[in-house]
């Protein structure tokens, strides 16, 4: 929480100190508009992100149940974690940052610069710089998300969106079905995993489809509400 904070308090410095500007340029106060998209980009996400689990249960016989450890302790810490990390990532690459290069390079430029920032920033919390095809993957797939994200913010003026479609991947993801490092979540895989051979479109299926539908149908929704979407704010 202090780390937060101090995120913010620098996020003023810098953007009184280029622009005499103050934090309100993120959208952060909690309107009914922006906690209504919050929350239709939370569970569009999370959704999404759990397709491609489920599509492993249907055609690989995966099983999953419930983390007999599972109590409220855990949940709490699962969420608070997942709140804490997506909030520190969202204001370093769409917070002051994003804004100033936006006003900067114009919003284009600035997607993809924060969206390469976003990409490398992954290398290092994963820790793979030993494996250049394990780089290219996570750049490519945390780089093209850094942009919907981006895309978020950039349609609605608020990073409300963006930690709405950042919190429900990750925490689908890394704490529903226990796929981050933090230890089991909701769900555990039971064991052994069973060994299946799939075709090569089952593959592409279950490997890429979630995060397509993701980016697509966020994309889509914000160009299209993006009107209304800022009039609401």
């Amino acid at each position: 929480m202090v780390g937060l904070i101090i995120q913010l308090l620098l996020s003023y410095i810098f953007i009184y100190w280029l622009r005499r500007e103050n934090l309100s340029v993120l959208g952060l106060k909690p309107t009914l508009p922006r906690l209504k998209y919050f929350t239709q980009f939370l569970f569009i996400s999370g959704f999404c992100s759990s397709i491609t689990f489920l599509l492993r249960i249907f055609f690989t016989n995966e099983a999953w149940q419930l983390n007999p450890s599972l109590n409220w302790e855990l949940a709490g810490n699962g969420i608070g974690y997942n709140i804490k990390s997506v909030l520190y990532e969202e204001l370093i690459f769409r917070g002051v940052l994003l804004y100033l290069l936006i006003k900067r390079f114009g919003g284009k430029i600035a997607l993809l610069i924060s969206a390469a920032g976003f990409g490398i920033y992954h290398w290092f919390s994963y820790e793979i710089f030993d494996n250049p095809i394990n780089m290219a993957w996570i750049f490519l797939i945390t780089g093209t998300a850094g942009i919907v994200y981006g895309i978020g913010y950039l349609k609605t003026g608020s990073l409300f969106v963006p930690i709405g479609m950042h919190f429900g991947w990750n925490f689908v993801n890394a704490f529903v079905f226990s796929n981050g490092n933090t230890g089991p979540g909701i769900l555990q895989q039971n064991l052994p995993v069973p060994q299946t051979q799939v075709s090569y479109f089952v593959f592409f299926l279950i490997t890429f489809l979630h995060f397509i539908l993701f980016a697509a149908i966020s994309i889509l929704l914000l160009y299209r509400k993006s009107d209304a979407i800022q009039k609401d704010q």
